[in-house]
């Protein structure tokens, strides 16, 4: 049985943001190892100052799909696009004034490595759609 495309959207995106905190926890560990405390939890941080983010876009886009139309899911992808990027202005800001002392780094390599993750939800998504279309084929 098919499972409907809402669902397996979904699934990615639990799993991008699961595998987001993932990769930006096993690295900051690894820093926190290698290097010391302070590149490891800004490290973290930066994992964090992506995630939260991109799990608010995720919510916002979510929810949207309960709303039929595609003004609906536009509205909310705006309005989630803009609020993270607020979010990550402001995640930056009160990392960089609250925390200190600071790896800028280390802060940096869990943000970035964090968002990288993103590309293999594309990379998961097309494969299963791909999978999806040649199962639909019947062999031809």
């Amino acid at each position: 049985m098919d499972e409907p495309a809402e669902s397996r959207g979904s699934r990615v995106i639990v799993a991008v943001l699961t595998g987001q905190l993932v990769v930006g926890t096993a690295l900051a560990a690894l820093l926190w190892g290698l290097v010391g405390g302070v590149a490891g939890y800004s490290a973290l941080l930066g994992a964090l100052t992506c995630v939260i983010p991109n799990a608010f876009l995720a919510g916002r886009i979510v929810l949207a799909r309960r709303d039929p139309g595609a003004r609906a899911l536009i509205r909310a992808a705006w309005t989630g696009e803009l609020g993270k990027l607020a979010l990550t202005v402001l995640m930056f800001g009160i990392v960089f004034v609250a925390v200190r002392p600071i790896s800028a780094g280390a802060l940096f390599a869990g943000f970035i490595v964090a968002q990288l993750v993103t590309f293999a939800g594309l990379l998961v998504r097309d494969a299963t759609d791909e999978k999806l279309d040649t199962d639909k084929k019947n062999g031809k």
